[in-house]
């Protein structure tokens, strides 16, 4: 839980340092070719981070489906049925940000699709370990 508040709060922080960084190149006597070439640098290394973030969420979830598949064949029951659900869990948002990526990419991806998606991956992740953790 507190890993995904700090997530949130990173994000949260980015997109208030990239929208204060806007509103002040807005604001500053440069010309516009200037400003706009300022505002292309800020977007570039908004994206570049919000990929880094996308793919480092894909990894997680690569390798916690990997060790799933693993525990799966070890349960039975109820257990086995819970894994098998976060499991399908995870893979639906594993899908929903390989798109997101490819989006952000291409230059397509929404704000509120972006921090829906982190937040739903992040959920899947801890909910697919929780079956790993030993009490």
């Amino acid at each position: 839980m507190a890993k995904n508040n700090t997530k949130r709060f990173v994000l949260g922080t980015v997109l208030a340092a990239i929208t204060g960084y806007v509103a002040g190149l807005l604001s500053a006597p440069k010309s516009g070719k200037e400003t706009r070439q300022d505002i292309k640098d800020v977007t570039v290394k908004s994206v570049a981070a919000t990929e880094k973030e996308l793919k480092h969420l894909e990894q997680e979830m690569s390798a916690a489906l990997t060790e799933a598949k693993a525990e799966i064949a070890k349960l039975s029951g109820q257990a086995k049925l819970g894994l098998d659900e976060a499991v399908q869990k995870t893979k639906v948002a594993e899908v929903r940000v390989k798109q997101l990526l490819s989006a952000v990419h291409s230059g397509g991806a929404d704000d509120k699709d972006l921090q829906k998606a982190i937040s739903e991956a992040t959920k899947a992740i801890r909910h697919l370990q929780s079956f790993f953790t030993k009490p």
